[in-house]
């Protein structure tokens, strides 16, 4: 007879607790959603719901007593403070907790944070003034990047500013937001990721360095086994990754998004404390995926092994076309070999993200071809 099934509660049932309950099922686990939509990505797979919202600290607390054995994510969107709240009324462990959830939250935070610990950032300074972000560009040259310091994600919240009167039209609107950043526009040669994971015992695993294609900042590609830059520099980008889940405190699975320069230096752009779109290649790729290893950290069970079981492969998010797909477009799109398509049970809208296809290869190129062949017959941009 088997024992009682661990229960992880995720906040928020969007696609990323769809993928952790598909995960869980081979592992015995039962996952449990907060989320107030009964359609909810997660729901429709199968994961159980409990009614409530994540924008309200009395009921992220109820939800941490329904039984669940410990609390976790899939976004970066409920409120510090109400975070805060959780962390000290729950009966279950809340992983990552709240300070560590700040450093993906708020961007002047996470940057003040990791210069004061020597650790490489752009240029940045705090801003509320196009005087201000002028006083920055006469420092550093325009342009400028401006970030909210809170909310922004898949290129909202962002920035690119080529003088005062552009810095005077975004500040002019922005109602609402609390708070913004300027960051020097750094001369980028790559993106590249890296996914890691933590246990509160300690243990800490990272997967290979990814290099990563934006777009209208979304990340429309990611590459296993690509070539990330100068000798040692995916190493380096992995061992910056480590310590940041050490100095951060990581319980579970962290993406650390970084720039690299022309002159083949790192700089530290995001995190994401949850799994991460970057890291929807390691679902087919590798012998741990990022959704098992975060499921295992958040447990305090061993950790995977992230080693990839291919030469090459290529995630391709496929996003809505203007018109919905129809059954020849899903025929011809699972006609690919070696290729895996992940869909995510989300309604049709131009620009929005339905899913992701994950191919493998002997190269990136080959791998790409499939990955592209996948997301073509669908109509994604």
């Amino acid at each position: 007879m088997s024992s009682e099934a661990m229960v992880v509660g995720v906040v928020g049932g969007g696609q990323l607790a769809r993928m952790l309950h598909q995960a869980a099922i081979s592992l015995g686990v039962r996952v449990v959603v907060l989320d107030p939509d009964a359609g909810c990505s997660a729901a429709l797979a199968g994961a159980e719901r409990f009614d409530g919202t994540w924008t309200s600290a009395e009921d992220l607390v109820a939800f941490s007593r329904s039984g669940v054995d410990v609390v976790t994510f899939d976004h970066e969107l409920t409120d510090p403070a109400d975070l805060r709240v959780l962390e000290r009324e729950s009966p279950v462990p809340v992983r990552p907790g709240p300070a560590t959830k700040l450093l993906a939250q708020d961007k002047l935070h996470a940057r003040t944070t990791f210069a004061a610990r020597g650790l490489p950032v752009p240029a940045f300074a705090e801003v509320a003034t196009a005087e201000d972000v002028a006083a920055f560009a006469g420092e550093h040259g325009w342009p400028v990047v401006l970030k909210a310091r809170r909310g922004g994600y898949d290129g909202r919240g962002v920035w690119i500013l080529a003088d005062r009167d552009a810095a005077a039209t975004v500040l002019a609107d922005a109602e609402g937001i609390p708070g913004f950043l300027v960051e020097e526009l750094v001369d980028l040669a790559a993106e590249v990721s890296v996914m890691v994971a933590r246990r509160p015992s300690g243990e800490r695993r990272a997967w290979p360095t990814f290099v990563t294609t934006q777009v209208d900042g979304i990340c429309t590609e990611v590459i296993l086994g690509g070539d990330a830059g100068p000798a040692g520099l995916a190493e380096r980008a992995r061992e910056l990754a480590l310590d940041l889940a050490e100095q951060a405190g990581l319980t579970g699975v962290m993406a650390v998004e970084l720039f690299v320069t022309r002159d083949g230096e790192l700089r530290i752009n995001e995190l994401a404390c949850r799994p991460h779109n970057s890291g929807h290649v390691t679902m087919d790729s590798c012998v741990t995926d990022q959704f098992e290893q975060h499921l295992r950290a958040v447990l305090d069970l061993p950790l995977g092994a992230p080693d990839p079981l291919v030469d090459a492969a290529v995630m391709v998010n496929v996003l809505g076309g203007p018109d919905p797909w129809d059954r020849e477009g899903l025929t011809d799109a699972l006609a690919v070999e070696d290729a895996t398509l992940h869909l995510y049970g989300k309604g049709h809208r131009p620009g929005r993200k339905l899913g992701h296809v994950n191919a493998v290869g002997a190269t990136v190129e080959q791998a790409r071809t499939r990955a592209r062949a996948v997301a073509d017959a669908l109509g994604s941009p």
